[in-house]
């Protein structure tokens, strides 16, 4: 590795622009709540709910976008300009949000608000199509563990974001001052970005070709068993705690955001240990755990009633979904690692491909469910009070029961691998 590259210093560029990203899903579901009630409930009361999960899906759109085709183009651009980009996108989908404030709800404020959040999503997928290939780069001899560690920030940024959100919220503060939040990281990330130097990747260190990467992925067979299986796993993560402010609000008493701040502290401790957790399982054994941890927890939450039961059902669930993200990355860059960055892309852009359909599919069945216990649409509108309260009590364990199976559909694929590679 050149003398000019400070691997330390790197790592700590790669945690801050994860806790970045981390910190933006706490703030999108912080506000959530309120873009439906000051814009999409005056827009459209029906289907409030899915035009919300709308506008959260735009960003995994740009974030599997940028994974896309940024992950075949980060040797060529480099990872020094995808770093840079990703911290302008943040800062510009932040100010586009503050932007949408000021309008009066309709089409136009739909548009801006679609596109902030896109921007945002852009930013967030060059950051992983920078962050995991130069970890792997940096630390070859022991991915899976840094790549546990480096993703360890992602929560590490939500909790610091969600208590931020509650502590506006119980000070009064208006919601917009969480998008403010987003600002100070990303001008530090662009900071640290214009200093440091990056390493390359380590299928251009290997000597591989472009079009050797390419077929590293296309005479493999498994490698699209585990892309394939990245689309629930991340279903199974993301969705659930980008939705946990609007639905776990109504069925528990409490602020649902503080669930997924709980959930995510209990995420950033236990990520440091996933080494020795592989080396006595192996990381397709911790897969098949956490997908029988995650269902289990999932249906659990939709029927939680109380704190202290959503505590404890979001407990299993965090346990659950702990290991999932940066796991599938440290499988494929151990099993694939010619693939280079685009393997590892090619992951992240199943992930956030597969929350434009969850997401929008859970704020669907959680407006169905509204309007059924209310009996219809115009009764809705009038209802106030503890009526309401359990109309909403009654769509969130709906909506949330319907993606409790997802995990336990990769239980088989799972349990497979690991058998074979035992023998």
């Amino acid at each position: 590795m050149s003398e000019a590259i400070d691997r330390r210093f790197l790592y700590y560029v790669g945690n801050l622009s994860i806790f970045m990203i981390g910190l933006g899903f706490a703030v999108r579901a912080n506000i959530a709540p309120d873009l439906q009630t000051d814009f999409y409930d005056k827009i459209d009361l029906a289907n409030s709910a899915a035009m919300v999960g709308e506008a959260l899906a735009a960003t995994f759109l740009g974030f599997a976008l940028t994974l896309l085709f940024g992950s075949a183009l980060v040797d060529i651009v480099g990872m020094k300009r995808m770093m840079m980009f990703a911290a302008l996108g943040f800062v510009a989908g932040a100010i586009g949000v503050l932007v949408a404030t000021f309008m009066t709800p309709g089409g136009g404020v739909e548009i801006v608000i679609l596109g902030s959040l896109l921007l945002t999503g852009l930013g967030w997928g060059a950051v992983e199509a920078a962050s995991n290939p130069m970890v792997a780069a940096l630390y070859p001899e022991e991915k899976t563990h840094r790549l546990n560690i480096l993703h360890a920030w992602w929560p590490a940024g939500i909790v610091v974001g969600g208590l931020l959100g509650v502590a506006i919220t119980a000070l009064g503060l208006p919601w917009e001052l969480n998008l403010f939040v987003l600002l100070l990281p990303a001008i530090v990330l662009a900071a640290m970005v214009a200093r440091a130097a990056f390493p390359v990747t380590e299928r251009v260190a290997a000597g591989i070709s472009y079009s050797g990467m390419f077929a590293e992925l296309l005479k493999r067979p498994l490698f699209w068993v585990f892309w394939a299986a990245m689309f629930l796993t991340a279903a199974a993560e993301l969705a659930p705690g980008q939705w946990v402010n609007i639905s776990l609000s109504n069925v528990v008493g409490m602020q649902g955001i503080l669930l997924l701040v709980y959930v995510s502290a209990l995420m950033f401790v236990m990520r440091h240990f996933a080494g020795p957790i592989v080396e006595r399982i192996s990381s397709v054994g911790l897969m098949f755990v956490s997908c029988l941890a995650a269902g289990i927890g999932l249906y659990l939450l939709s029927l939680a009633d109380s704190p202290a039961l959503a505590f404890a059902a979001a407990t299993v669930w965090g346990i659950g979904v702990c290991y999932m993200w940066p796991t599938m990355l440290g499988i494929v860059a151990e099993r694939f690692s010619n693939g280079g960055a685009l393997a590892l892309g090619m992951m992240g852009f199943a992930g956030g491909l597969s929350q434009l359909f969850v997401l929008p599919r859970m704020g669907a069945i959680f407006d169905e469910a509204k309007i059924e216990a209310a009996g219809g649409v115009e009764t809705l509108a009038a209802l106030a009070g503890p009526a309401l309260d359990e109309v909403l009590r009654y769509a969130s364990v709906e909506s949330f029961q319907s993606v409790a199976i997802v995990p336990l559909l990769l239980l088989p694929v799972f349990g497979l691998i690991w058998f074979f590679d035992r023998r």
